[in-house]
């Protein structure tokens, strides 16, 4: 017998096989840095079936190139130059720059920084977004960003603003990173995310705001078998009323 989740599982992919080609289910996972969108997107899209969109790895790609080219700051008519025709995509957990895998590259400190700095960019904004909703076309997605269900995706299915407090965010990196390889500072990464969390909220393109019918979940006191059971309800309720 099945168990609920499985019956679950086995509707979206029936879903998925009579709209495939046409149109895709969409779930877009918005917020602050260190927050757990890309892990708790990665086992959302698994549970669900789902492919995962990585968008945070794309900028990371994007700064990536830009500072193989020279150091910050960049004039917003060198960003153009760099993204225009860039291609940059994320696939089966590996991220690649033009044919170059940079799935490791792109997870270095300098890296880290720079990609909040040229995630401002209108230009940047703009060639990242139709890259992403290209590589969606007639698949059911889990993505995770700080636009995507305001600027990317505004008509997607479901959507989450997740969010935490800054010191569980700060611990989360610091784990990342020392999984890595990489040694961090912990008031440091808190003072980190706290700047690009303005930087984010107050920018003119794209910036960082929960989507008007979005879910908010601060997930500070939780695990991520708590949230992915607050989010394959409200899915099931949004997408399969």
């Amino acid at each position: 017998m099945r168990s609920p989740f499985g019956i679950f599982r086995y509707i979206l992919s029936t879903c998925a096989f009579i709209f495939k080609g046409v149109m895709g289910i969409i779930i877009t996972i918005d917020g602050p840095a260190g927050a757990g969108k890309s892990t708790t997107a990665r086992a959302l899209a698994e549970k669900l079936g789902f492919d995962f969109l990585d968008t945070g790895a794309m900028y990371r790609a994007v700064a990536l190139a830009c500072i193989r080219i020279t150091q910050p700051p960049f004039s917003e008519d060198f960003l153009t130059g760099v993204v225009k025709g860039l291609q940059v995509r994320s696939q089966a957990g590996k991220v690649f720059l033009d044919q170059e895998e940079v799935t490791a590259l792109i997870r270095s400190p300098e890296v880290t920084r720079t990609s909040g700095i040229i995630a401002s960019s209108e230009s940047v904004r703009k060639r990242m977004v139709e890259l992403q909703r290209l590589s969606v076309e007639g698949k059911n997605v889990v993505c995770e960003g700080r636009d995507q269900g305001t600027v990317a995706f505004p008509k997607a299915q479901c959507k989450f603003f997740l969010t935490a407090d800054a010191e569980a965010r700060a611990q989360r990196r610091a784990l990342e990173n020392q999984a890595n390889g990489l040694q961090t500072n912990l008031e440091e990464l808190i003072r980190e995310n706290q700047a690009r969390d303005d930087r984010d909220a107050k920018r003119t393109t794209g910036p960082m705001v929960p989507a008007a019918d979005a879910i908010l979940l601060d997930n500070s006191q939780m695990d991520i078998d708590q949230v992915l059971a607050l989010m394959e309800k409200e899915i099931r309720e949004r997408c399969f009323k």
